[in-house]
């Protein structure tokens, strides 16, 4: 401190006698106290100078005989008091000499810096351009090739100026050592270890004064830090910094900081990620914030590959689950349901599985569509792979969620739970593609599915387009190519060869397919939802299993079930399931798998006989309602649809035709108007001078709905063809 300073904080006497008051004793004998001090101290000062003096006669010495030694200048120990070390490690303590606690407290501190002396002084640091070599280079060069790079050497003034005038006259210089920051600044770190203990104290003070919008630019030094760090309880504090670093971050400050994990967990390995990383993820596990929740749950997903087996099992599985069934948020939800995903991607204890079963069942029953939807895309497909390898997906995964549909109908029957139908039809539908890719990694044919010239490309409709990369059956199987061969010996197969010893697709065809004919059976058919979602799901498999499969395995089945045949008619037990959701989810969700046109042709057909049958048996229309409002959904089906009436109304049969006007009022609704006017009040108009009276009766509403729905153009002209 300057003297006037001092003067400030130090009573001295003459301080004493400007208010007016004799001195104290106790007041002289502090005065008396500092002057001893100050004596003490310049003595120090100047012992100390003269063994700077005597080490600066040993440089010259040892320069005169040739040796690499750093020169230390008047410069640096008359302003920086520091002492250029090139060997010794920066331990966290200033290389300064400083007066004891007493004298630091009475602002009387002198500083100055030893030459240390010693064998140490006499080597040079290591060379930078050396280590910058490829190592093929380093070897090259000779075992002790001296390095390039020399001590510093300041000019040294030819005066005579004492060592104490110097000092005197460098404190004019306006440097400040002595607060924390100026400590710092003043020495320089001289080895990779050293920078990082001056990181590791800087940075928490440095981070705290950055703008919020830039704090991400500090990730890779705190990062480097932390990894490099040697004390335990400094890497933790950095750490934390890092992931306190933003209050609420963004989506890409997220990304940034879990990129700088992963980075930090590949360089660090797995026992530092258990011991450090996770600790600071199960801290902020219930913070208020959901970003901060949400870096939490991106983060297991993103360190499971870094992490030890047991721990991915156990603890990060935990964490995940408490998060799935107690956050509100969800954004959060989701991002756990990902994690999951990638967990079960790695997880490899088969005792687990039942624990992600019920993981599986929460997630597709979460009321939040976002989770719903992940779960869809990345949880279950990745579960349902570990299932696979399991052996499970046959014999537990597929059995499980039919059965839970099964008993849903049965106790659906004054009220079915349509949510919960979703939920498990859906789950059922995703796995479709993993089925499928089971049937043909277990086939006879599997050991010729080899590579070899040219692969004959994939139609681009083959299969249908999945909701994520993991539903896609060539990413399951691993590529395109290989996917095109065994596509080819899959369909061979079925054409020519047969199911023999084929036991994944026996089971589809044994045991699953009837087993999902005879729950459709059992749907209300009113239930406009659960027609559409059964439909969606076979509509999903045939498309996937392909034409030769649908053509040879499903329709046969469906057919032995509704038994279109003339002798039926009348019968109750022939056409009893014509009446059942069988109808419409047959007609839509299996023959509206292709469009060429004979499936075309055979669509029209079965929706003809489905009239007739339920026409001439007097039976409720329901299923051919279904199936035209199902099918009348998609504009594609309109001119299909409007065939198969105008057959109606040229029947020889009233009962027909009767049914064939009824049919018109829902299908009026969603057809063009151009539609309305070419084919369907032309065929009204005919059925209007039908003769007999109930065909006459069935078109008015039919009528009464054109006049709701057409333009008042289009009304004025049916009502002239109406007139006449």
């Amino acid at each position: 401190m300057e003297e006037d300073e001092l003067e400030v904080t130090t009573p001295t006497l003459g301080s004493v006698a400007v208010f007016g008051a004799p001195p104290s004793l106790e007041q002289c004998l502090l005065v008396q106290k500092l002057e001893d001090q100050i004596n003490a101290l310049n003595s120090e000062k100047w012992s100390l100078m003269e063994q700077i003096r005597r080490l600066e006669s040993k440089i010259d010495f040892l320069k005169n005989e040739n040796f690499m030694v750093p020169v230390v200048s008047d410069l640096v120990h008359s302003s920086l008091d520091q002492v250029p070390l090139s060997v010794l490690e920066d331990n966290g303590s200033y290389l300064d000499i400083k007066s004891s606690d007493n004298d630091n407290k009475n602002g009387e501190t002198e500083e100055r810096s030893l030459p240390i002396s010693t064998e140490a002084d006499s080597q040079t640091p290591k060379d930078d351009t050396l280590n910058s070599l490829p190592g093929n280079e380093r070897e090259k060069l000779p075992p002790c090739a001296p390095s390039k790079k020399t001590a510093i050497h300041f000019d040294k003034p030819n005066r005579k100026l004492s060592p104490a005038f110097h000092q005197a006259l460098l404190s004019f210089c306006r440097m400040s050592a002595e607060s924390r920051l100026g400590s710092e600044v003043s020495r320089i770190a001289d080895s990779e270890k050293s920078v990082m203990l001056m990181l590791g104290r800087c940075l928490p003070h440095i981070v705290p004064n950055v703008l919020l919008a830039k704090r991400e630019e500090l990730i890779p030094l705190i990062l480097c830090t932390a990894c490099l760090h040697p004390e335990p309880k400094e890497r933790d504090q950095l750490l934390h910094i890092l992931f306190n670093l933003i209050k609420r971050p963004d989506d890409e400050q997220r990304q940034m900081i879990l990129t700088g994990c992963v980075a930090f967990a590949r360089h660090v390995g797995p026992t530092r990620v258990e011991a450090e990383l996770l600790p600071q993820c199960w801290e902020q596990i219930n913070h208020k914030y959901p970003e901060r929740r949400l870096l939490v749950a991106e983060s297991c997903g993103a360190l499971a590959p870094y992490l030890p087996k047991e721990i991915r099992s156990s603890l990060v599985l935990s964490m995940l689950q408490q998060m799935l069934m107690e956050d509100k948020a969800d954004l959060v939800r989701e991002a756990v349901i990902k994690s999951l995903g990638i967990i079960m991607g790695y997880i490899d204890d088969p005792d687990k599985y039942q624990q992600g079963f019920e993981l599986l069942l929460s997630a597709l029953g979460d009321p939040s569509e976002r989770v719903v939807s992940a779960t869809h895309q990345v949880f279950l497909p990745a579960y349902a792979a570990w299932t696979t390898e399991l052996g499970n997906l046959q014999t537990h995964l597929i059995p499980t969620l039919l059965n839970k549909i099964e008993k849903l109908l049965r106790e659906g029957e004054h009220g079915l739970d349509e949510h919960k139908l979703h939920m498990y039809l859906s789950a059922l539908q995703s796995l479709i593609p993993s089925l499928f890719s089971l049937v043909l990694q277990n086939a006879p044919f599997t050991s010729k599915a080899k590579l070899q010239g040219e692969v004959p490309p994939i139609e681009v409709t083959r299969f249908p387009r999945p909701v994520s990369p993991l539903q896609d059956v060539a990413t399951i199987i691993g590529s395109r190519e290989q996917l095109a061969v065994l596509l080819q010996l899959y369909d061979y197969q079925l054409e020519l060869e047969g199911t023999t010893g084929w036991e994944t697709l026996l089971w589809v065809v044994n045991q699953l397919l009837p087993q999902l004919i005879e729950i459709v059976g059992k749907i209300n058919v009113a239930s406009t939802a659960c027609v559409h979602e059964f439909s969606r799901f076979f509509w999903r498999l045939c498309r996937t299993f392909g034409k030769i499969f649908t053509n040879t395995k499903v329709k046969p089945q469906f057919q032995e079930i509704l038994r279109l045949s003339e002798e039926n008619i009348d019968s109750t037990a022939g056409n009893g399931v014509l009446t059942k959701a069988t109808v419409p989810i047959y007609a839509t969700g299996v023959l509206t798998c292709y469009i060429q046109e004979d499936d075309r042709k055979l669509l029209v057909g079965f929706l003809e006989d489905v009239m007739t049958m339920l026409s001439l048996s007097h039976a409720p229309l329901d299923s051919l309602k279904a199936s035209f409002v199902e099918l009348g959904a998609n504009p594609a089906y309109h001119e299909l649809l409007l065939t198969v009436l105008w057959y109606g109304v040229v029947h020889t049969s009233a009962l027909v035709r009767c049914t064939a006007a009824r049919m018109f009022e829902l299908l009026v609704k969603g057809v063009h108007e151009t539609l309305v006017a070419q084919r369907v009040v032309p065929a009204l108009i005919t059925l209007s001078s039908d003769p007999e009276i109930s065909v006459r009766i069935a078109t008015i509403p039919a009528f009464g709905t054109i006049m709701e729905t057409v333009t008042q153009r289009e009304v004025g002209i049916l009502h002239i063809k109406l007139k006449y």
